[in-house]
Parts: structure tokens; C-alpha cells; sequence
């Protein structure tokens, strides 16, 4: 018998396992900390160089605004047309009575939905109308109106060129990704500095923030049209462009429908942050609310954008066509259809008439008006007075043995050996390419001189998250293990998503004070939804055949759910995590507003203080890229995403938050 060859013996390759790899770059942090402690530790100064360069940059523009051709020939003619399409369909408005647009929406639902619809919108309206909240309700609905025309405009175009092209879709990932993970409070700044602050600077603002589904979405529904079809077409002589139009396109309507509807919603769901640059609506309603601490108000304004939601996602719901649509519109045969059309003709008609007999304004009547903002008020002052005691003891508790100690660490440990330990954790659990950009988003903050700041905004994301995860897994399992606990959840999830995350600062601030915490708690209420979310449907995705196997051989229920359930579920786990990590951020940073700290509170003093301008540009850059890091960790650990999922995970985390279709 041969003598095997050198080459073929190896000696065998040692790699430790993932968690052991943790354990020994916790070791080696924890080594170097104790002797480093307190050195190489950047203090943050507000007055510190890069933020008077900065205010010198906004006074340069401020100087040459109207004379550099830049904004002279590109910057002043996008604020003049967003100004000029807000101004046309406010227009509109001004010439349509409240009976008008109550006829003309709810035709539109019986048109595209059902007669169940119809009366939704009808109803939602009407409260809306009844909370005294009418204008705002238009003003709002101009600004998303304008921001989806554009969004639209720019979104499906580029969601049909990453559809069909591999090479582009590669490209546009990456910036979508950026565009996505990016806290709406960040960018305000430089686009006030260049679009100033009104309703031009809150559209931009929301097409950052809207485009990013519109394109993915779209890219779908090309993707999903069968390759089989497409060679029979290109075999029959059709060109690129009548496939795309008479193939590609048709097939893949309702996807681009769905396109629509959660670009619609994700423009509404940035409203209220527009409102901090002067957007007008529902959102300074809002705003007005918190800066005086009326909770009811604040509710109402709140409840008010929830009721819009709902018209606007159910009217647009049946451009997706949805099973359930679908099934609804079968039943109706050719002439079951024309009555229903004629039946909405009839009601637009009739409402353009009403308003004219009726003499009726563009408001709301005022005798009609009712308020729940002083039985809301009571309620909040009752429990801020009984339930202080349990509130102090949670602010406490939270703030002594996590916040406090977690922010010493960060604060204290050497700037170069923090680096290390978070590019280390990127490394391992997410690879080379997640540890460059770590590491590199990092080092730019360090450069920002908003280091310190940074590291107590990293405290607050992850004490947030860690009690987001807790509550969520805790509450996912039991909606997937009853599905009584899921109905009960279900409605309640629906409502905390859909109000907007302002609005949970109120009473947050009433309940604990203008602290951190408050910031923390209103980030947890916003985020669990979608990780209870995420947490039941992996778990519920659990093969029954496992659960079978498991129960046969005596494992006991905790058992089942920890070594079964939860190990089996763990990809969706890890997405739960990467959406509490950028939703918690995106709360967080808004909680400057409330004592919260840190890069928060640094963007809202260069909002509202001219001196602090650079400083609140580079807390915003800031803000950024502390969400580079934590969603290339996050995402890392949980596995790429080809756009396919991605976009699913859009359309069903969004659709997921829809109130109960009527």
C-alpha cells in the first residue's frame, strides 16, 4: 500500500465556535480596560473646532444663496417645484368643501375596496372633522400627497431598472440600505441649511425616507414575473420595451400597487418629524402638544393621523389587489360592477352639490367639535400622582444598575480599545466587509469630536434594545404558543405602530420626567410591536413535525421553548433585533427633546440655536453612522438578505402594522 503523500497530510484546522470567540474578545477588552481606564477618553466640547467650521460652512451659504449657481440653477428650482405642487394642490382644497372630500374619499374606498370600506373612510373622517382637527388633516394631506407624487415619480422608474438589471440592483442596494437605516431626526439639519426650513425641506426629508420601498417593492414584483414568460416573449420578436410594458408590467400590477400603499405609509409615518421644520398639519399639532405638555392634545392629534392612516391604507389597499379584495371583486358580475361605480360617481356628484347648497366651508363646523383631551388629561395626572412611586422605583432601578454602569464603561474605556471591541463583535458575527464599515464609522465620529455624546446615545439604544428584546421574545412566544394572546395582541401592536412615536414622549415624560429613561421607555413601547411580531412568526414557523418529536420524548414545555422553539427561530430572532436596534435609535434621538441627551438634544439646539449649528450638523452625521454600525452588526448576524426578502420583509413588517381590514 502506498505511503500517503505529504500533501495529503494535514493537520487538522482548530476554529473556535462563535460563542467561543465571543467569550475571548470579552476576555481581551476586559484585560486592556483595567490598566487603560480613564486614558485616551475624548470629552466633548461644544465648542470644539470642527463645529465652528461648520457654522462657518452655513455661513457661507447663508451668503451666497443667491448668487452660486448651484443654488441658483438646482437647488432654488427643486424648492420652487416641490413649492409649486404644494401650492397647486392646496388649491384644490381651498375650492373643496369638507363635504366635497368626505363624498370624494369615500367613493374612492367603495370604488377600489368594498361598501365596508366606504363606510371606514366616512366614519374615520368624520372623527377627524369632530376633534376640531379638519385643516390640519388637509395640510398634512397636501404635504404626503406631494412627497408620494415624487416619491413615485423617482421610486418606481428606479424600482423597474434594479428589477430588470442585476448590476444596478447591486448598486442601489447599499444606498437603500443608508436610506433606510437612517433616523429621519439626522438629516433635517443640512437639508434646512439648504432648502431652508417650510414644507420644500419636509417633502426631501420624507422622499428620503418613503422612496427607499417604492423602489425595492417594485424590483419585486419585476423579479416575480415567471422567466418563462418573458422567453416565450422574447421569442415572438418583442422588443425590451414592449416586454417590459405589455409583460413585465401588467404581471407584476399588483406588487407595484402594494408599491404605492407603503410608500403612502411611510410618508405618513415621518409627518410629525417634518413638523420640527416647519411643515404644517397634524404633525405640529403634535409638536405644539409636547412642547406644553398636554397629553390630550398630543392624543388627539395622535389619534387623528392613526384615523388618515386608515383611510389612506385601505383606499390604496385594493391598488395591491389582496386576497381578500380579490375575492370580494369576484362576486361582483359586469353590470354588479357598473352600479357600483355609478353609485360612486353618484356620491362624488352629490357631495360637489351638497357642499354647494349647503354653503358649506372647507373647515369642519365648529358647533360639531368635541374634545377628549380633558378626560386624557385627568387620567394622565391621576396616574402620574398614584402610580409615582412605581415609576421612580423603574426610572431608578434601570438607571442604577444598566444606564449608569453601562455609560461609565463606554465613557471611561480608551476611544482605540472601544473601536476594537465593536469591530472585534462585527468580525465575528458579521464578517470582513460589516468590520471595514464598523470601523470606519467609528473612527469618523472619533474625527466629528461628538465621541463622548456618541457613547451615551449607544448607552441609551442599548438599554433600549436589551428591554426591547426581553418584552418582545416574552410576549412573541406567548402569541405563538396561544393564539387567544395573539388575537388579544394583535389590535394592541396595531395601534402602537401606527401612532407616531412623538406621540409616546407625552405621557412618558409626564410618567418619569424630562430624563433619559423617558426616551428609553418611548423607544421600547415603539419598537416590541414589530419584534413580538418578527418573534411569533418564526417561532410559529417551527416545523409541528419537531414539535411532535419533542413533546414524544418528554420535553417539558420550557424546555420546548428553550432549547426547541427559540434555537429553531433564531434567524428570525436576529431580524428582530436588527429592527428593534434601528427603531430604538430612531426614538432615542428624538428623545433629545425630553431630556433625553446626548446627539439628540445636540441636533435640536442646532435647530434652534443659529451658534450651534455645527454642532448639531456633525451630531447628526453622528446619528448616522452609530446606525451604520449597529445595523451592520445586527443585519450581519442574521444573514444578507437578497432583495427579494428584503422587500418582502418591508411589504409584510408594514402590512403587518395596517389596522384590521373592513
Amino acid at each position: 500500500m502506498a505511503a500517503p503523500s505529504v500533501g495529503m497530510l494535514r493537520r487538522p484546522e482548530l476554529r473556535l465556535s462563535t460563542g467561543a470567540q465571543l467569550g475571548l474578545l470579552v476576555v481581551v477588552v476586559a484585560v486592556l480596560f483595567v490598566p487603560f481606564r480613564g486614558t485616551w477618553n475624548l470629552a466633548h466640547h461644544d465648542d470644539a473646532s470642527l463645529f465652528k467650521a461648520l457654522n462657518g460652512i452655513r455661513d457661507w451659504v447663508d451668503a451666497n444663496r443667491t448668487i452660486n449657481p448651484v443654488f441658483l440653477y438646482i437647488f432654488g428650482p427643486i424648492r420652487s417645484g416641490i413649492d409649486a405642487l404644494s401650492e397647486a394642490l392646496t388649491f384644490v382644497f381651498d375650492h373643496l368643501s369638507w363635504v366635497a372630500v368626505m363624498s370624494i374619499a369615500t367613493a374612492l374606498g367603495l370604488a377600489l375596496v368594498s361598501w365596508r370600506t366606504a363606510l371606514l373612510v366616512a366614519g374615520s373622517l368624520a372623527f377627524i372633522g369632530l376633534f376640531g382637527l379638519w385643516t390640519e388633516m388637509i395640510q398634512t394631506l397636501v404635504l404626503i400627497s406631494t412627497a408620494v407624487a415624487l416619491s413615485l415619480a423617482i421610486g418606481i422608474p428606479l424600482g423597474i431598472a434594479a428589477g430588470r438589471n442585476d448590476r444596478f440592483l447591486r448598486l442601489a442596494s447599499p444606498i437603500l440600505d443608508f436610506m433606510q437605516i437612517m433616523p429621519a431626526f439626522a438629516y433635517l439639519a443640512p437639508l434646512t441649511l439648504i432648502f431652508l426650513i417650510g414644507p420644500p425641506s419636509a417633502v426631501i426629508a420624507t422622499l428620503i425616507y418613503a422612496i427607499p420601498p417604492a423602489v425595492r417593492i417594485t424590483a419585486l414584483g419585476i423579479r416575480g414575473v415567471p422567466s418563462e414568460t418573458v422567453e416565450a416573449a422574447t421569442s415572438l420578436g418583442s422588443s425590451d420595451a414592449q416586454i417590459l410594458r405589455k409583460v413585465q408590467l401588467p404581471m407584476a400590477r399588483r406588487t407595484i400597487g402594494l408599491a404605492v400603499n407603503q410608500t403612502i405609509m411611510m410618508a405618513l409615518s415621518i409627518i410629525v418629524i417634518a413638523a420640527l421644520i416647519n411643515a404644517p398639519g397634524l404633525g405640529e399639532s403634535i409638536l405644539v402638544a409636547i412642547e406644553k405638555l398636554k397629553v390630550g392634545a398630543a392624543v388627539e392629534a395622535g389619534i387623528a393621523i392613526v384615523l388618515l392612516a386608515t383611510v389612506l391604507d385601505r383606499v390604496t389597499a385594493g391598488l395591491s389587489g389582496s386576497p381578500a379584495d380579490e375575492h370580494r371583486l369576484r362576486r361582483f358580475d359586469p353590470a354588479a360592477r357598473r352600479r357600483v361605480l355609478l353609485v360612486a360617481g353618484a356620491l362624488v356628484v352629490g357631495g360637489l352639490l351638497g357642499g354647494l347648497i349647503l354653503h358649506a366651508g372647507t373647515d369642519f363646523p365648529s358647533a360639531w367639535h368635541v374634545s377628549i383631551a380633558k378626560p386624557v388629561d385627568q387620567a394622565t395626572r391621576w396616574i402620574e400622582i398614584n402610580l409615582n412611586p412605581v415609576t421612580d422605583a423603574a426610572k431608578n432601578i434601570v438607571s442604577k444598575y444598566l444606564l449608569d454602569p453601562l455609560q461609565t464603561v463606554l465613557e471611561t474605556s480608551p476611544f482605540w480599545l472601544t473601536i476594537a471591541g465593536i469591530g472585534g463583535l462585527a468580525y465575528i458575527v458579521s464578517g470582513r466587509r460589516a468590520t471595514v464599515a464598523v470601523v470606519i464609522s467609528l473612527a469618523v465620529i472619533v474625527l466629528l469630536q461628538v465621541w463622548e455624546h456618541a457613547m451615551q446615545t449607544l448607552t441609551m439604544v442599548l438599554v433600549g434594545v436589551a428591554l426591547t428584546m426581553l418584552i418582545g421574545i416574552v410576549l412573541g412566544v406567548a402569541a405563538a404558543r396561544n393564539r387567544i394572546v395573539s388575537a388579544i395582541l394583535r389590535p394592541i401592536n396595531d395601534a402602537a405602530q401606527t401612532l407616531p412615536a412623538f406621540v409616546y414622549l407625552v405621557p412618558a415624560v409626564a410618567l418619569f420626567g424630562p430624563t433619559r429613561f423617558t426616551a428609553i421607555v418611548a423607544a421600547v413601547i415603539y419598537a416590541v410591536p414589530a419584534v413580538v411580531r418578527l418573534v411569533e412568526d418564526g417561532v410559529r414557523a417551527v416545523s409541528a413535525t419537531v414539535i411532535e418529536a419533542s413533546t414524544s420524548a418528554g420535553t417539558s414545555r420550557l424546555q420546548m421553548i428553550l432549547k426547541v422553539q427559540l434555537p429553531m427561530a433564531r434567524r428570525s430572532l436576529l431580524v428582530a433585533a436588527n429592527q428593534g436596534v434601528v427603531l430604538v435609535l430612531a426614538v432615542v434621538v428624538i428623545g433629545g427633546l425630553v431630556g433625553g441627551g446626548a446627539l439628540g438634544f445636540d441636533v435640536v439646539a442646532g435647530f434652534s440655536q443659529r451658534n450651534f449649528f455645527g454642532r448639531g450638523m456633525a451630531a447628526a452625521i453622528g446619528i448616522v453612522l452609530l446606525g451604520v454600525v449597529l445595523d451592520r452588526i445586527t443585519q450581519g448576524a442574521g444573514g444578507r438578505r437578497s432583495v427579494g426578502s428584503v422587500a418582502r420583509r418591508i411589504v409584510f413588517g408594514a402590512a403587518s402594522n395596517r389596522p384590521t381590514a373592513m
